[in-house]
C-alpha cells in the first residue's frame, strides 16, 4: 500500500533535493499569488508532499519565504557585483543596468517575489533590502570614481541609490510591456545615467529661480 501511495505522489528525494524542490515550487506560488494569499497547503499540494514535510524543512510559510528571498537576493547581488567588478565607469554603469534587467527577464518569478510586499514580521526581505544592498556596492564604486575625479565622495551613496532606483522602476515597468529588448532598455538607462554623471557639477545647487519659488510657496504665519 505504501508503495502505491508513493508512486501516486512525489518521488522519494533526499533532504537536499526535497528542499530545493520545495523552494522552486514556493517560488512559483509566491510569484503568482503573493505572500498573503499563498498557503502551505497549496505549496505542499503542488510539490505533491504532505504539509508536515514543508514544516519539517522550513518551519512554516514565513520561514520558507525568508529562505527564498535570501536566495534570490544573493543571486542578484552576485550578478551585479560581478558586473561592476571591472571596466571603465561607463562600462560598469552599462553592465550593472543590463545585469539587473537580464535577471528581470530571465528570472521573472524571482523578481516578482522580491518586488511584492514582504510580511512585516520579516526584518530582512523584499525589494527594499535588495536595493539597499546593491546600492551599497554601487556606492563603493562611485566613491572611488568620485575621489579620482575630485568630487565630494560623500555624495556617492545618493547617486548610487538614484541609479539603482531608476533601473529597478524601469525593470518593473518592463515586466508589463516586455519591450523593447532589455539590451535596448539598458542602453537607454546607461546613456541617461552616464550623461548625467559626465556633466555632474562638483557643487550642485538649485537655480536662484527655483529657490525663490520654494520660499514663496511657504505658508504665511
Amino acid at each position: 500500500m505504501s508503495r502505491k501511495k508513493r508512486a501516486a505522489g512525489s518521488p522519494r528525494l533526499n533532504a537536499s533535493a526535497r528542499r530545493a524542490q520545495l523552494l522552486e515550487t514556493a517560488r512559483a506560488v509566491f510569484a503568482q499569488r503573493g505572500y498573503v494569499a499563498t498557503s502551505v497547503e497549496e505549496i505542499a499540494a503542488r510539490a505533491k508532499v504532505s504539509k508536515p514535510i514543508v514544516y519539517e524543512h522550513f518551519g512554516g510559510k514565513e520561514g520558507l519565504y525568508a529562505v527564498l528571498v535570501d536566495r534570490e537576493m544573493e543571486y542578484v547581488v552576485a550578478r551585479i557585483s560581478e558586473a561592476i567588478s571591472s571596466g571603465t565607469p561607463r562600462e560598469r554603469v552599462e553592465r550593472a543596468a543590463l545585469a539587473f534587467l537580464l535577471y528581470v527577464r530571465d528570472q521573472r518569478e524571482g523578481f516578482l517575489v522580491l518586488s511584492r510586499d514582504a510580511p512585516v514580521a520579516l526584518a530582512r526581505g523584499g525589494m527594499s533590502s535588495l536595493l539597499n544592498d546593491v546600492a551599497e556596492r554601487v556606492s563603493n564604486v562611485f566613491t572611488a570614481t568620485f575621489k579620482q575625479a575630485g568630487y565630494d565622495s560623500k555624495a556617492a551613496p545618493l547617486y548610487a541609490h538614484a541609479l539603482v532606483g531608476m533601473v529597478t522602476f524601469v525593470g518593473q515597468w518592463w515586466t508589463e510591456t516586455r519591450k523593447p529588448s532589455v539590451e535596448e532598455v539598458a542602453s537607454h538607462l546607461a546613456a541617461l545615467a552616464w550623461m548625467g554623471l559626465r556633466h555632474l557639477p562638483k557643487r550642485p545647487a538649485l537655480t536662484t529661480a527655483t529657490v525663490a519659488r520654494g520660499r514663496s510657496s511657504k505658508p504665511s504665519r
